[in-house]
Protein backbone atom coordinates (compact mmCIF):
# COMPACT_ATOMS: atom_id res chain seq x y z
CA UNK A 1 0.00 0.00 0.00
CA UNK A 2 1.52 3.31 -1.10
CA UNK A 3 0.91 6.52 0.85
CA UNK A 4 1.58 9.83 -0.86
CA UNK A 5 3.90 12.36 0.80
CA UNK A 6 1.05 14.88 1.07
CA UNK A 7 -1.18 12.37 2.85
CA UNK A 8 1.59 11.16 5.15
CA UNK A 9 2.46 14.70 6.27
CA UNK A 10 -1.11 15.21 7.47
CA UNK A 11 -1.13 12.00 9.46
CA UNK A 12 -0.43 11.69 13.16
CA UNK A 13 2.14 9.12 14.27
CA UNK A 14 1.37 6.24 16.63
CA UNK A 15 4.04 4.08 18.25
CA UNK A 16 2.96 0.41 18.33
CA UNK A 17 4.94 -1.68 20.83
CA UNK A 18 4.61 -5.38 19.99
CA UNK A 19 6.71 -8.45 20.71
CA UNK A 20 5.39 -10.35 17.69
CA UNK A 21 6.26 -9.00 14.26
CA UNK A 22 7.30 -10.64 10.97
CA UNK A 23 9.03 -12.96 10.39
CA UNK A 24 7.32 -14.27 13.52
CA UNK A 25 4.07 -16.06 12.69
CA UNK A 26 0.70 -16.42 14.40
CA UNK A 27 -2.48 -14.48 15.14
CA UNK A 28 -0.67 -11.96 17.35
CA UNK A 29 1.43 -10.96 14.35
CA UNK A 30 -1.51 -10.79 11.96
CA UNK A 31 -3.50 -8.47 14.23
CA UNK A 32 -0.99 -5.62 14.31
CA UNK A 33 0.51 -6.26 10.89
CA UNK A 34 -2.95 -5.63 9.39
CA UNK A 35 -3.72 -2.64 11.61
CA UNK A 36 -0.39 -1.12 10.54
CA UNK A 37 -1.25 -1.79 6.90
CA UNK A 38 -4.51 0.18 6.94
CA UNK A 39 -3.91 2.86 9.60
CA UNK A 40 -2.46 5.44 7.15
CA UNK A 41 -5.78 5.44 5.28
CA UNK A 42 -7.42 6.73 8.46
CA UNK A 43 -4.96 9.45 9.40
CA UNK A 44 -2.36 7.57 11.44
CA UNK A 45 1.15 6.52 10.44
CA UNK A 46 2.32 3.50 12.48
CA UNK A 47 5.85 3.21 13.88
CA UNK A 48 6.57 -0.32 15.08
CA UNK A 49 8.80 -0.98 18.09
CA UNK A 50 9.73 -4.65 18.37
CA UNK A 51 12.62 -6.83 19.62
CA UNK A 52 15.63 -7.21 17.36
CA UNK A 53 16.26 -10.80 18.48
CA UNK A 54 12.96 -12.26 19.79
CA UNK A 55 12.66 -15.87 20.93
CA UNK A 56 9.93 -17.49 18.86
CA UNK A 57 9.62 -20.85 17.19
CA UNK A 58 7.27 -20.27 14.25
CA UNK A 59 8.42 -18.07 11.38
CA UNK A 60 6.77 -17.00 8.14
CA UNK A 61 9.16 -15.06 5.93
CA UNK A 62 6.38 -14.32 3.42
CA UNK A 63 4.77 -11.93 5.93
CA UNK A 64 7.70 -9.56 5.49
CA UNK A 65 6.34 -8.64 2.07
CA UNK A 66 3.17 -7.27 3.73
CA UNK A 67 5.07 -4.54 5.58
CA UNK A 68 4.66 -1.28 3.67
CA UNK A 69 7.85 0.48 2.60
CA UNK A 70 6.44 3.55 4.38
CA UNK A 71 6.11 1.73 7.73
CA UNK A 72 8.96 2.62 10.07
CA UNK A 73 10.15 -0.33 12.17
CA UNK A 74 12.40 0.25 15.20
CA UNK A 75 14.17 -2.87 16.46
CA UNK A 76 15.81 -2.98 19.87
CA UNK A 77 17.79 -5.88 21.44
CA UNK A 78 16.11 -8.04 24.06
CA UNK A 79 17.53 -10.44 26.63
CA UNK A 80 15.32 -13.35 27.61
CA UNK A 81 16.01 -15.99 30.29
CA UNK A 82 15.00 -18.69 27.81
CA UNK A 83 18.44 -18.28 26.24
CA UNK A 84 20.21 -19.14 29.51
CA UNK A 85 17.82 -22.00 30.26
CA UNK A 86 18.38 -23.43 26.79
CA UNK A 87 22.17 -23.33 27.15
CA UNK A 88 22.02 -25.14 30.48
CA UNK A 89 19.87 -27.87 28.92
CA UNK A 90 21.64 -27.83 25.56
CA UNK A 91 18.36 -27.42 23.73
CA UNK A 92 17.51 -25.90 20.38
CA UNK A 93 15.25 -22.86 19.86
CA UNK A 94 11.63 -23.81 20.45
CA UNK A 95 12.33 -26.81 22.69
CA UNK A 96 11.83 -24.79 25.86
CA UNK A 97 8.26 -23.94 24.88
CA UNK A 98 7.38 -27.66 24.92
CA UNK A 99 8.24 -28.17 28.59
CA UNK A 100 4.65 -27.66 29.79
CA UNK A 101 3.45 -30.39 27.40
CA UNK A 102 5.82 -33.02 28.78
CA UNK A 103 4.28 -35.87 30.77
CA UNK A 104 7.64 -36.50 32.46
CA UNK A 105 9.74 -33.50 33.46
CA UNK A 106 13.30 -33.40 34.67
CA UNK A 107 14.30 -31.56 37.84
CA UNK A 108 15.66 -28.78 35.59
CA UNK A 109 12.29 -28.60 33.80
CA UNK A 110 10.41 -28.30 37.09
CA UNK A 111 12.81 -25.68 38.42
CA UNK A 112 12.54 -23.65 35.24
CA UNK A 113 8.73 -23.75 35.30
CA UNK A 114 8.67 -22.71 38.98
CA UNK A 115 10.98 -19.76 38.24
CA UNK A 116 8.81 -18.74 35.30
CA UNK A 117 5.73 -18.82 37.51
CA UNK A 118 7.04 -17.07 40.60
CA UNK A 119 10.22 -15.13 39.90
CA UNK A 120 9.70 -13.73 36.38
CA UNK A 121 6.56 -11.60 36.59
CA UNK A 122 4.61 -10.94 34.50
CA UNK A 123 6.58 -12.92 31.90
CA UNK A 124 10.11 -13.57 30.58
CA UNK A 125 10.04 -10.39 28.44
CA UNK A 126 10.01 -8.19 31.55
CA UNK A 127 13.77 -7.64 31.19
CA UNK A 128 13.04 -5.64 28.02
CA UNK A 129 10.95 -3.06 29.88
CA UNK A 130 13.57 -0.79 31.44
CA UNK A 131 15.97 -0.58 28.45
CA UNK A 132 13.03 0.00 26.09
CA UNK A 133 11.67 2.85 28.19
CA UNK A 134 15.14 4.43 28.30
CA UNK A 135 15.45 4.12 24.52
CA UNK A 136 11.97 5.43 23.69
CA UNK A 137 11.66 8.23 26.21
CA UNK A 138 13.71 10.76 24.22
CA UNK A 139 11.64 10.03 21.11
CA UNK A 140 8.40 10.47 23.04
CA UNK A 141 9.61 13.63 24.76
CA UNK A 142 10.62 15.17 21.44
CA UNK A 143 7.05 14.89 20.15
CA UNK A 144 7.69 12.11 17.64
CA UNK A 145 4.36 10.41 18.43
CA UNK A 146 0.83 11.55 19.15
CA UNK A 147 -0.15 8.23 20.78
CA UNK A 148 1.27 4.86 21.77
CA UNK A 149 -0.19 1.34 21.70
CA UNK A 150 0.98 -1.69 23.66
CA UNK A 151 -0.34 -5.17 22.89
CA UNK A 152 -0.12 -8.24 25.09
CA UNK A 153 0.58 -10.96 25.79
CA UNK A 154 3.37 -10.72 26.66
CA UNK A 155 1.79 -8.39 29.20
CA UNK A 156 5.16 -7.00 30.26
CA UNK A 157 4.92 -4.77 27.17
CA UNK A 158 2.10 -2.89 28.90
CA UNK A 159 4.62 -1.90 31.56
CA UNK A 160 6.57 -0.05 28.84
CA UNK A 161 3.42 1.87 27.94
CA UNK A 162 2.69 2.53 31.61
CA UNK A 163 6.09 4.10 32.26
CA UNK A 164 6.10 6.18 29.07
CA UNK A 165 2.60 7.42 29.87
CA UNK A 166 3.50 8.28 33.45
CA UNK A 167 6.65 10.14 32.43
CA UNK A 168 5.15 12.04 29.49
CA UNK A 169 1.32 11.74 29.70
CA UNK A 170 1.21 10.64 26.05
CA UNK A 171 -2.16 9.06 25.11
CA UNK A 172 -1.86 5.29 25.52
CA UNK A 173 -4.04 2.41 24.29
CA UNK A 174 -3.45 -0.93 26.06
CA UNK A 175 -4.61 -3.80 23.81
CA UNK A 176 -5.31 -7.21 25.38
CA UNK A 177 -5.39 -10.20 23.02
CA UNK A 178 -5.85 -12.40 26.11
CA UNK A 179 -6.82 -11.61 29.70
CA UNK A 180 -4.05 -11.02 32.24
CA UNK A 181 -4.65 -12.17 35.82
CA UNK A 182 -7.56 -14.35 34.66
CA UNK A 183 -5.65 -15.81 31.70
CA UNK A 184 -6.05 -19.58 31.56
CA UNK A 185 -2.35 -20.04 30.76
CA UNK A 186 -1.41 -18.86 34.26
CA UNK A 187 -3.43 -21.75 35.70
CA UNK A 188 -1.03 -24.21 34.05
CA UNK A 189 1.85 -22.82 36.14
CA UNK A 190 2.73 -23.74 39.77
CA UNK A 191 2.08 -20.18 40.90
CA UNK A 192 2.15 -19.07 44.53
CA UNK A 193 -0.56 -16.81 45.93
CA UNK A 194 2.08 -14.07 46.23
CA UNK A 195 2.86 -14.29 42.50
CA UNK A 196 -0.83 -14.25 41.62
CA UNK A 197 -1.32 -11.09 43.69
CA UNK A 198 1.65 -9.48 41.92
CA UNK A 199 0.00 -10.11 38.55
CA UNK A 200 -3.26 -8.62 39.82
CA UNK A 201 -1.48 -5.55 41.19
CA UNK A 202 0.35 -4.87 37.91
CA UNK A 203 -2.82 -5.48 35.91
CA UNK A 204 -4.81 -3.08 38.08
CA UNK A 205 -2.20 -0.37 37.58
CA UNK A 206 -2.26 -0.79 33.78
CA UNK A 207 -6.06 -0.88 33.63
CA UNK A 208 -6.40 2.24 35.77
CA UNK A 209 -3.69 4.33 34.09
CA UNK A 210 -4.14 3.54 30.36
CA UNK A 211 -5.94 6.27 28.40
CA UNK A 212 -7.97 3.54 26.67
CA UNK A 213 -8.23 -0.24 26.79
CA UNK A 214 -9.18 -2.66 24.01
CA UNK A 215 -9.69 -6.40 23.78
CA UNK A 216 -10.78 -9.00 21.24
CA UNK A 217 -14.11 -10.44 22.41
CA UNK A 218 -17.33 -9.32 24.12
CA UNK A 219 -16.80 -11.72 27.04
CA UNK A 220 -13.26 -10.45 27.67
CA UNK A 221 -14.61 -6.91 27.29
CA UNK A 222 -17.22 -7.47 30.02
CA UNK A 223 -14.71 -9.14 32.34
CA UNK A 224 -12.20 -6.33 31.94
CA UNK A 225 -14.84 -3.66 32.46
CA UNK A 226 -15.78 -5.37 35.72
CA UNK A 227 -12.12 -5.48 36.78
CA UNK A 228 -11.36 -1.87 35.82
CA UNK A 229 -14.75 -0.23 36.45
CA UNK A 230 -14.38 1.67 33.17
CA UNK A 231 -15.18 1.45 29.46
CA UNK A 232 -13.24 -1.11 27.39
CA UNK A 233 -13.32 -0.95 23.59
CA UNK A 234 -14.02 -4.05 21.52
CA UNK A 235 -11.59 -4.62 18.63
CA UNK A 236 -12.01 -8.15 17.33
CA UNK A 237 -9.60 -9.87 15.00
CA UNK A 238 -10.64 -10.17 11.38
CA UNK A 239 -9.74 -11.12 7.83
CA UNK A 240 -7.97 -9.24 5.06
CA UNK A 241 -9.68 -9.40 1.66
CA UNK A 242 -6.28 -8.91 0.05
CA UNK A 243 -5.22 -12.32 1.42
CA UNK A 244 -7.78 -14.17 -0.69
CA UNK A 245 -6.03 -15.36 -3.88
CA UNK A 246 -7.26 -13.89 -7.17
CA UNK A 247 -8.36 -17.34 -8.37
CA UNK A 248 -10.08 -18.18 -5.09
CA UNK A 249 -13.55 -18.72 -6.60
CA UNK A 250 -12.09 -21.20 -9.10
CA UNK A 251 -10.61 -23.45 -6.40
CA UNK A 252 -13.11 -26.29 -6.20
CA UNK A 253 -12.49 -29.27 -3.89
CA UNK A 254 -12.64 -32.81 -5.20
CA UNK A 255 -16.05 -34.43 -5.36
CA UNK A 256 -14.55 -37.91 -4.83
CA UNK A 257 -13.39 -37.32 -1.26
CA UNK A 258 -14.43 -35.61 1.98
CA UNK A 259 -11.71 -33.16 3.06
CA UNK A 260 -11.69 -31.60 6.54
CA UNK A 261 -9.04 -28.97 7.30
CA UNK A 262 -7.79 -27.51 10.57
CA UNK A 263 -5.24 -24.70 10.55
CA UNK A 264 -3.32 -23.36 13.53
CA UNK A 265 -1.85 -24.70 16.77
CA UNK A 266 -2.87 -27.86 18.61
CA UNK A 267 -1.47 -27.66 22.15
CA UNK A 268 -2.24 -28.43 25.78
CA UNK A 269 -5.43 -26.31 25.85
CA UNK A 270 -6.75 -27.12 22.36
CA UNK A 271 -7.79 -30.76 22.41
CA UNK A 272 -8.92 -32.36 19.10
CA UNK A 273 -9.22 -35.90 20.48
CA UNK A 274 -13.03 -35.76 20.98
CA UNK A 275 -13.39 -34.80 17.32
CA UNK A 276 -10.99 -37.56 16.24
CA UNK A 277 -13.03 -40.12 18.18
CA UNK A 278 -16.30 -38.84 16.74
CA UNK A 279 -14.89 -38.75 13.21
CA UNK A 280 -13.71 -42.34 13.42
CA UNK A 281 -16.96 -43.69 14.84
CA UNK A 282 -19.23 -41.81 12.43
CA UNK A 283 -17.23 -41.87 9.18
CA UNK A 284 -15.21 -45.09 9.22
CA UNK A 285 -18.04 -46.95 7.50
CA UNK A 286 -20.15 -44.19 5.93
CA UNK A 287 -17.54 -42.11 4.12
CA UNK A 288 -14.43 -44.19 3.58
CA UNK A 289 -12.63 -41.63 1.47
CA UNK A 290 -12.25 -39.02 4.20
CA UNK A 291 -9.16 -37.03 5.13
CA UNK A 292 -8.57 -34.65 8.04
CA UNK A 293 -5.57 -32.37 7.56
CA UNK A 294 -3.89 -30.57 10.46
CA UNK A 295 -2.03 -27.59 9.03
CA UNK A 296 0.26 -26.19 11.71
CA UNK A 297 2.01 -27.20 14.92
CA UNK A 298 0.54 -30.28 16.64
CA UNK A 299 1.45 -31.35 20.18
CA UNK A 300 3.42 -34.55 20.67
CA UNK A 301 0.57 -36.09 22.69
CA UNK A 302 -1.90 -35.76 19.81
CA UNK A 303 0.66 -37.07 17.33
CA UNK A 304 1.15 -40.16 19.50
CA UNK A 305 -2.62 -40.65 19.80
CA UNK A 306 -3.04 -40.60 16.01
CA UNK A 307 -0.08 -42.89 15.35
CA UNK A 308 -1.42 -45.49 17.79
CA UNK A 309 -4.65 -45.93 15.78
CA UNK A 310 -4.55 -47.56 12.35
CA UNK A 311 -7.69 -45.87 11.01
CA UNK A 312 -6.67 -42.41 12.22
CA UNK A 313 -3.16 -42.87 10.85
CA UNK A 314 -4.67 -43.52 7.43
CA UNK A 315 -7.21 -40.68 7.55
CA UNK A 316 -5.37 -37.88 9.38
CA UNK A 317 -2.50 -36.06 7.73
CA UNK A 318 -0.13 -33.82 9.70
CA UNK A 319 0.89 -31.22 7.14
CA UNK A 320 3.12 -29.25 9.53
CA UNK A 321 3.55 -25.51 9.55
CA UNK A 322 3.14 -23.70 6.22
CA UNK A 323 3.24 -20.02 5.28
CA UNK A 324 0.05 -17.99 5.66
CA UNK A 325 -0.05 -17.65 1.88
CA UNK A 326 -0.03 -21.42 1.38
CA UNK A 327 -2.81 -21.96 3.92
CA UNK A 328 -5.28 -20.92 1.22
CA UNK A 329 -4.31 -23.95 -0.86
CA UNK A 330 -5.65 -26.12 1.95
CA UNK A 331 -8.77 -24.00 2.35
CA UNK A 332 -9.39 -24.51 -1.35
CA UNK A 333 -9.29 -28.31 -0.95
CA UNK A 334 -11.63 -28.36 2.03
CA UNK A 335 -15.30 -29.24 2.18
CA UNK A 336 -15.42 -28.55 5.94
CA UNK A 337 -13.24 -26.43 8.23
CA UNK A 338 -12.52 -27.57 11.78
CA UNK A 339 -12.01 -25.14 14.66
CA UNK A 340 -10.74 -26.31 18.06
CA UNK A 341 -11.46 -23.79 20.79
CA UNK A 342 -10.18 -24.04 24.34
CA UNK A 343 -12.00 -26.07 26.99
CA UNK A 344 -10.94 -23.85 29.87
CA UNK A 345 -12.20 -20.96 31.97
CA UNK A 346 -11.55 -18.45 29.15
CA UNK A 347 -13.46 -20.57 26.63
CA UNK A 348 -16.51 -18.28 26.36
CA UNK A 349 -14.37 -15.37 25.16
CA UNK A 350 -12.08 -17.43 22.96
CA UNK A 351 -12.34 -16.10 19.38
CA UNK A 352 -9.25 -17.20 17.44
CA UNK A 353 -8.19 -14.97 14.58
CA UNK A 354 -8.59 -17.75 12.05
CA UNK A 355 -12.35 -17.91 12.73
CA UNK A 356 -12.83 -14.80 10.57
CA UNK A 357 -10.56 -16.12 7.84
CA UNK A 358 -12.52 -19.39 7.89
CA UNK A 359 -15.76 -17.41 7.47
CA UNK A 360 -14.30 -15.37 4.61
CA UNK A 361 -13.77 -18.57 2.59
CA UNK A 362 -17.49 -19.35 2.72
CA UNK A 363 -16.75 -22.95 3.75
CA UNK A 364 -18.94 -24.49 6.51
CA UNK A 365 -17.32 -24.67 9.94
CA UNK A 366 -17.58 -27.17 12.77
CA UNK A 367 -16.07 -26.14 16.08
CA UNK A 368 -15.41 -27.69 19.47
CA UNK A 369 -15.83 -25.14 22.24
CA UNK A 370 -18.46 -23.40 24.33
CA UNK A 371 -21.84 -23.42 22.50
CA UNK A 372 -22.79 -20.26 24.43
CA UNK A 373 -19.50 -18.45 23.82
CA UNK A 374 -18.61 -15.48 21.63
CA UNK A 375 -17.32 -17.61 18.74
CA UNK A 376 -20.58 -19.60 18.66
CA UNK A 377 -22.59 -16.38 18.56
CA UNK A 378 -20.60 -15.04 15.61
CA UNK A 379 -20.95 -18.29 13.66
CA UNK A 380 -24.66 -18.56 14.39
CA UNK A 381 -25.39 -14.97 13.34
CA UNK A 382 -23.58 -15.50 10.04
CA UNK A 383 -25.08 -18.98 9.55
CA UNK A 384 -21.49 -20.10 8.98
CA UNK A 385 -21.17 -23.12 11.25
CA UNK A 386 -21.90 -24.85 14.51
CA UNK A 387 -20.09 -25.09 17.86
CA UNK A 388 -20.34 -28.28 19.92
CA UNK A 389 -19.14 -28.83 23.47
CA UNK A 390 -16.06 -31.07 23.67
CA UNK A 391 -18.20 -33.59 25.57
CA UNK A 392 -21.07 -33.60 23.02
CA UNK A 393 -19.88 -36.68 21.15
CA UNK A 394 -23.32 -37.56 19.81
CA UNK A 395 -23.87 -34.05 18.46
CA UNK A 396 -20.52 -34.11 16.65
CA UNK A 397 -21.18 -37.59 15.27
CA UNK A 398 -24.61 -36.59 13.99
CA UNK A 399 -23.22 -33.48 12.31
CA UNK A 400 -20.58 -35.55 10.50
CA UNK A 401 -23.01 -38.31 9.52
CA UNK A 402 -25.52 -35.82 8.10
CA UNK A 403 -22.99 -33.49 6.45
CA UNK A 404 -23.16 -33.43 2.67
CA UNK A 405 -19.92 -32.11 1.12
CA UNK A 406 -20.52 -29.30 -1.35
CA UNK A 407 -18.10 -27.62 -3.74
CA UNK A 408 -19.49 -24.07 -3.95
CA UNK A 409 -19.86 -21.76 -0.97
CA UNK A 410 -20.68 -18.07 -0.59
CA UNK A 411 -19.55 -16.08 2.46
CA UNK A 412 -22.25 -14.42 4.55
CA UNK A 413 -22.56 -10.61 4.20
CA UNK A 414 -22.11 -10.57 8.02
CA UNK A 415 -18.39 -11.15 7.51
CA UNK A 416 -17.78 -7.66 6.09
CA UNK A 417 -17.91 -6.05 9.52
CA UNK A 418 -14.80 -8.09 10.37
CA UNK A 419 -12.68 -6.94 7.45
CA UNK A 420 -9.29 -5.65 8.59
CA UNK A 421 -9.99 -2.28 6.96
CA UNK A 422 -13.27 -1.79 8.85
CA UNK A 423 -11.63 -2.82 12.12
CA UNK A 424 -8.74 -0.42 11.52
CA UNK A 425 -11.24 2.38 11.05
CA UNK A 426 -12.56 1.58 14.53
CA UNK A 427 -9.02 1.62 15.91
CA UNK A 428 -8.35 5.02 14.32
CA UNK A 429 -11.52 6.38 15.91
CA UNK A 430 -10.22 5.29 19.33
CA UNK A 431 -6.88 6.98 18.64
CA UNK A 432 -8.66 10.15 17.49
CA UNK A 433 -10.73 10.10 20.65
CA UNK A 434 -7.82 9.81 23.12
CA UNK A 435 -5.42 12.17 21.35
CA UNK A 436 -5.52 15.83 20.41
CA UNK A 437 -5.92 14.91 16.72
Amino acid sequence: MQISDSQSKKNARVLIITYYWPPSAGSGVQRWLKFAKYLPEFGWDPVIFTPENPDFELKDETLLSEISAQTEVLKFPIWEPYNLFRKLKREKAGDTSKVLEKSKRSLMDKFGIWLRANAIIPDPRVFWVKPSVNFLLDLVNSGQFQAIITTGPPHSLHLIGLQLHQKHKIPWLADFRDPWSKWEFLDTLPMTSWARRKHEKLEKKVLSKATAISTISPIFQSEMEALSNRKVDLLTNGFDEDDLPDDWTKRIPSSSSFEIVYTGVIDAIRNPIPFLEAMKSSLAHNKGNVMLRFVGKVSDGVKTYIQADDWLSAHVKLEGYVSHEKVFDFYGQAHLLLLILTDTKNAKGNIPGKLFEYMATGKPIIALGDPDGDAAGILQKANAGKVYAHSDMEGIRKFLRDFEPEVNHTPSPEIQQYSRKNLTKQLAMILDRISDK
